[in-house]
């Protein structure tokens, strides 16, 4: 019987792990039952598992995402804080930690599979091939809503530019969330005016609706996506909220925000969506919107927010595997006029998913 040069690897890799566990920092004691609770997050890994993993007599090799989690566990100390420990986000760590989490990763991917650390082993949106354009687009405010800020007026003393900015709130969360996890793309963000061609072909990120983002609008007329936004209509008699509209075999089905009696937000509703970008099948799109600029924040945070962006991006790992277009309708419950991050691992939360579950 001919065996591979993984499998030759697979029992070294078995007693790295053990040696991680045991001997990087001795003085903390790490048990199996500690690790398999902290590799597994809200879904605590069993100690059967991790005694297989580190089984040089019969070696199991752990999936790639766990080596990764491995890898972000002991590139830092900060990760055992007495009897806890924990796996950090990438983005927390420090950038000596981060080249220790790389080098680690680059050696168990080794002795798993002998190959290099060449790609990223996880599926995470907002990280990017490095040295790859990232320019996320924003809709200009409509002129009518900008006409009475001074500060959205170029001849005023007190113009800033962020003022004739929709959505800014999404904005700002997510372009420092792009910059510190992508520190080798240049990440740029634009109104839809002030795009130039070669714009369109970096990795686009958009933000906000087909009402004012004429950017997502034909993004979205380019992509085969069964899912379609219904504008507001804020000017009708009784506010027409809109949604986003879903054809199914059955028929449509519309998914509009809630809101109360006398117009106040009750919950929006957020559509994220990531596909192949289509003025370039290099790159990729993503669109970030709701209905209302709390939806769109929400649609942001639910991969930013550090309490929820773990948990949501493994949802989207076991969901939708290596697929280049996926697409999440969700909720945003609004509490005290403030939007909420939606957690996709609750199915209540999720209204509609594309593609469907087979």
């Amino acid at each position: 019987m001919v065996v591979s040069p993984a499998e030759l690897r697979r029992p070294a890799l078995a007693r790295r792990l053990r040696a991680l566990r045991e001997e990087q920092w001795p003085e903390a004691g790490i048990t199996q039952g500690q690790l398999a609770q902290a590799l597994g997050g809200t879904k605590p890994l069993s100690v059967s598992l991790i005694s297989s993993w580190e089984n040089a007599d019969r070696p199991v090799a752990p999936p790639v995402r766990r080596l990764n989690a491995y890898a972000l566990l002991f590139a830092t100390r900060r990760s055992v804080n007495g009897a806890s420990v924990r796996v950090l986000a990438l983005d927390e760590l420090t950038d000596d930690e981060r080249r220790r989490h790389d080098e680690l990763l680059e050696e168990l991917l080794w002795l798993r599979d002998g190959r290099e650390h060449a790609a990223e082993p996880e599926l995470d949106v907002w990280r990017f091939p490095e040295n790859e354009d990232v320019t996320i687009v924003c809709a200009l405010l409509p002129e009518d809503l900008r006409q009475h800020l001074s500060y959205a007026d170029p001849e005023s003393a007190d113009f800033t530019t962020l003022y004739t900015y929709a959505d800014p709130d999404a904005l700002i969360e997510l372009f420092g969330h792009i910059r510190s996890v992508n520190p080798k793309n240049h990440v740029s963000f634009h109104t839809t005016d002030q795009l130039t061609p070669d714009d369109y072909t970096t990795h686009l990120v958009l933000l906000g609706g087909v009402d004012w983002n004429t950017v997502t609008r034909d993004v979205i007329e380019r992509v085969d996506l069964p899912v379609e936004q219904v504008a507001r209509n804020d000017d009708a008699p009784t506010s027409e909220p809109g949604g986003f509209l879903v054809q199914r075999e059955s028929g449509s089905v519309l998914f509009p925000p809630q809101l109360d009696s006398k117009g106040h937000l009750l919950e929006d509703v957020a559509h994220f969506y990531r596909g192949v970008n289509p003025f370039n099948q290099k790159r990729t799109v993503t669109v970030c919107n709701g209905m209302y600029g709390r939806g769109t924040l929400g649609a942001v945070r639910a991969l930013t927010d550090a309490r929820f962006r773990d948990r949501n991006h493994e949802y989207l790992r076991e969901r939708f595997g290596e697929a280049e277009s996926f697409s999440i309708i969700s909720r945003v419950p609004v509490v005290a006029g403030q939007g909420t991050t939606p957690d996709w691992t609750l199915e209540e939360n999720r209204l509609h998913e594309w593609p469907e579950a087979e």
